[in-house]
């Protein structure tokens, strides 16, 4: 076990049909699972500024760092990979591009969802954050 807790960005992005952005992760940490843009937060970012890096690093896309706002945030135990993170959930509606998949081994593909007919399975972080919003 590593013993350490991580800092971790989830990026809720959304299009002009209020449909959320999700992959299907491929790599070994939760692999399997549908989740947003996201990652480590690196020591000296700000939350926006990991959100901008993580979002352009996955799917290509830019985002203002102004339209970035903190929604809530999880604490999240991973028992099969025995990992531990503190989440932070930020919503962006303004980007500019087209979601690409940028890191083939990560990720499957990047696809548009309605909140009321959320993919299964989600990663962890984003169940437990969809669950304190009454989303799931």
């Amino acid at each position: 076990m590593e013993n350490t807790i991580k800092i971790g960005v989830g990026v809720y992005i959304f299009n002009n049909q209020n449909q959320l952005l999700l992959g299907l992760r491929k790599s070994p940490h939760a692999k399997g699972t549908w989740c947003p843009p996201g990652g480590h937060m690196e020591y000296g970012e700000t939350n926006e500024q990991a959100a901008i890096r993580e979002t352009k690093e996955e799917t290509g896309l830019q985002l203002l760092p102004q339209d970035i706002t903190l929604k809530g945030v999880t604490n999240d135990f991973y028992p099969e990979s025995q990992k531990h993170y503190i989440t932070l959930h930020l919503y962006c509606k303004h980007y500019k591009g087209t979601p690409i998949v940028t890191e083939p081994d990560k990720c499957v593909c990047w696809e548009w969802f309605d909140l009321d007919n959320l993919p299964s399975p989600l990663m962890l972080s984003n169940q437990n954050f969809f669950k304190q919003q009454g989303i799931i």
